[in-house]
């Protein structure tokens, strides 16, 4: 089923589909069939505030659910409720019936919550018994819709979404991706180092490539030291987006000086007697020590290091261990 079609499933929902639900609990038929009677009215009225917007109070919603933002308490929360403290709330949260009495699950609206929790009062709900598949379609269909979540987000959502035990098609319902969107996000939250991302949040703005270019570089590059000591050294204010750059950036530095540094140790040194003459050349890199010696140049010492090297190494040895001192 389409993102579309399940959205339009959940969010225009008839009374009649609303007694489809399997959280509902509709009334046996024969109660439905007496119009007039006691029954049918309070049958109608349930049905009624079963899909009305209610006030209630924040202390009787819960929070629970997968996460789908890495952070909530931020400045937009403030900006948030200074505007339902000026012009109210204008557009209510979806929450569904809990096991408890008088308690509620919320389904979406976790920052319009966070901001009536500040200013005080009731928060405006419209209540749905739908079941845990519905309701994280729900959330993350009405995530795309207000504030859209950022790549990272997503990519997090989904790895708890899958630890959570959902298939992929509902994912992709929630998420409105396609197959190939829902592989890409899973390949960097398959590579990353999840610290990485907590030390630099939502990083709204920044896109599948420029993670991407952090993940493919886990193997190679300690981008948790790199992104610790380049974080360090900004102010604490510093939005999420800017983080990631400052990271993106050093750690293009680190793997250019890596680079540089590699070149320089693999480049071979030619060694020369008194004269000029070239004797051979003298390689090292990062993984050993090489001496060679071309024929061509000089073919009888060549010949000479080629019956002689074994003892020539070990004396060169013994000579390192004596320099070096008992214990080395």
């Amino acid at each position: 089923m389409g993102a579309a079609l399940m959205g339009r499933n959940i969010f225009n929902q008839t009374p009649e589909a609303a007694k489809d639900t399997k959280a509902a609990s509709p009334a046996p038929a024969k109660r439905a069939m007496l119009a007039g009677s006691v029954g049918g009215l309070r049958d109608s009225l349930r049905e009624i505030t079963a899909n009305s917007i209610r006030d209630i109070a924040p202390d009787q919603i819960e929070l629970d659910g997968l996460q789908d933002r890495l952070v909530l308490e931020d400045s937009s929360i403030e900006e948030l409720a200074e505007s339902i403290r000026k012009h109210g709330q204008q557009v209510p949260i979806l929450v569904r019936p809990s096991d408890q009495p008088d308690r509620y699950r919320i389904i979406y609206g976790r920052r319009r919550l966070a901001a009536v929790r500040k200013i005080g009062g009731t928060i405006k709900a419209i209540v749905r018994p739908l079941d845990d598949e519905a309701s994280l379609i729900a959330q993350g269909q009405e995530n795309n819709l207000r504030l859209d979540p950022s790549f990272i987000e997503k990519a997090l959502f989904i790895r708890e979404m899958e630890n959570a035990g959902y298939k992929s098609s509902v994912i992709q319902d929630a998420l409105g991706l396609s197959r190939q969107g829902l592989s890409n996000h899973r390949v960097i939250t398959g590579q990353l180092p999840m610290d990485l991302v907590y030390l630099i949040g939502p990083a709204h703005g920044i896109g599948r490539r420029q993670w991407a270019y952090l993940a493919d570089l886990a193997d190679q590059v300690p981008l948790l030291d790199v992104a610790r000591s380049t974080l360090a050294s900004l102010p604490g204010h510093t939005a999420s987006p800017e983080k990631f750059q400052a990271v993106y950036a050093a750690v293009q530095q680190y793997t250019r000086d890596s680079s540089s540094k590699a070149e320089r140790s693999n480049q071979a040194t030619v060694v020369k007697d008194a004269s000029g003459a070239r004797l051979g050349t003298l390689a090292i890199d990062g993984r050993s020590v090489a001496i060679k010696i071309l024929r061509k140049d000089n073919p009888d010492f060549g010949q000479w290091i080629e019956e002689n090297a074994e003892v020539m190494l070990r004396k060169l040895f013994d000579q390192w261990q004596n320099e070096s001192g008992p214990g080395s």
